[in-house]
């Protein structure tokens, strides 16, 4: 069948699975070609690593760097669906797909449990999968991206972006119209907070690496790592001092108690770059900012997408022997996003920019190029006119 981008809000209801593939090659090229300067650096060499999920984004970027950079065996969890009838399957079932099949060639153990990561389960699951196939892991990656959990008694709990004790009313780029408008984030309920923190904080990382201790598949000395994003004072009202800010705080208090209870074991937050998702659409103020960032930094040259920022993790940072973190043990990836000359470049544009003037004060293209990308569209080098087997 011949597969085109539909639209559905702000997500994109289907997936090319050639395009996916395509996508996963580039990114894979990326870390190779960098395989050279992380043997040449590292100092703490990994062998197996476990992705909790693994199938897209930082995840799937991070597997890929350890992978094809650092040269690990990697396992993955991830929850994808499979195509069906003419429904396409998720990208990131495509991804996980095409990124096994490439690491297989390359003589690399690469293994993904498909189920719900939250679930007793599928941590049972993964227990087993590792001592059957790697006895231990080296680094266990935590990230997962979902707006839904499902507890164990059956309850789903949801999260929600929203601020905390009163509205925030921001300049927001329309992107379906090109327009500035301004958009308002209500606050959340006491209930809403903590949902947000049972679905977005840490609660869950823990419980895996508790099972994965207790279970005895964590390699002496082993890391783990979970991603946050901390963001600038225009999005401070909606990250930082929002409902999921609230998360990401509860995020660093787990990496606390981790490395308290496991001395044997150490924890780290990575804060990662800002980058176009599934949901930023959706976040007032935050399409703005992306758009306007992404024309600072590629005019700065200093522009990163996931994969990039995942191979400077491997290589500059949890490579070496002493892993540089800033006052409050965070590992900061963020540090070009945040570097005053391009903060204090785009606070500028931000004041400035009208309706008239978003083309040249805004990377449009570069924001829409990322977005269909996620889904496999839009990648050079793919005829989107042929048929596909989904």
């Amino acid at each position: 069948m011949i597969v085109e981008p539909k639209a559905k809000g702000f997500i994109c209801t289907t997936a090319h699975p050639v395009g996916c593939r395509e996508n996963v090659c580039n990114q894979i090229a990326y870390a190779k070609s960098k395989a050279k300067e992380y043997r040449s650096m590292s100092t703490r060499p990994k062998k197996n690593v476990l992705i909790i999920g693994c199938s897209a984004g930082y995840g799937l970027a991070s597997r890929i760097a350890a992978a094809f950079t650092a040269g690990c065996n990697t396992l993955g969890v991830m929850y994808e669906r499979e195509a069906s009838g003419k429904r396409t399957a998720t990208a990131g079932y495509y991804n996980t797909k095409a990124f096994e099949e490439m690491a297989l060639q390359d003589g690399l153990y690469a293994q993904t449990i498909n189920g719900d990561a939250f679930s007793k389960d599928v941590k049972e699951q993964t227990i087993r999968k590792l001592k059957q196939d790697l006895e231990t892991v080296d680094l266990v990656i935590y990230s997962l991206a979902t707006p839904k959990r499902t507890l164990e008694d059956g309850t789903v709990v949801s999260s929600v972006l929203k601020t905390i004790d009163k509205p925030f009313t921001t300049k927001n780029l329309n992107l379906y119209h090109n327009v500035i408008e301004q958009a308002t984030l209500e606050p959340a309920t006491e209930e809403e907070t903590q949902n947000t923190i049972c679905v977005m904080g840490g609660e869950d990382w823990k419980d895996w690496i508790d099972a994965l201790k207790e279970a005895d598949v964590l390699s002496q000395g082993a890391l783990t790592l979970a991603y946050s994003y901390l963001g600038p004072d225009l999005t401070y009202p909606i990250y930082q001092s929002g409902t999921i800010g609230q998360a990401k705080r509860h995020l660093q208090k787990t990496a606390e108690i981790i490395n308290r209870i496991h001395p044997d074991v150490k924890a780290y937050i990575s804060v990662n770059k800002a980058v176009v998702t599934q949901s930023s659409a959706a976040i007032p103020g935050v399409p703005l900012y992306l758009s306007i960032l992404y024309k600072v930094m590629k005019e700065k040259g200093l522009h990163e997408d996931c994969i990039m920022q995942m191979v400077r993790l491997f290589t500059d940072r949890i490579g070496r022997k002493e892993i540089a973190t800033d006052e409050e043990g965070r590992i900061r990836l963020d540090d070009l996003e945040m570097e005053s000359v391009v903060q204090e470049e785009v606070t500028r544009i931000w004041e400035e920019v009208t309706t008239e003037t978003i083309k040249s004060c805004c990377d449009l293209d570069g924001y829409w190029e990322d977005f269909y990308k996620i889904f496999g569209f839009g990648i050079k080098n793919v005829d989107y006119s042929q048929d596909v087997e989904v």
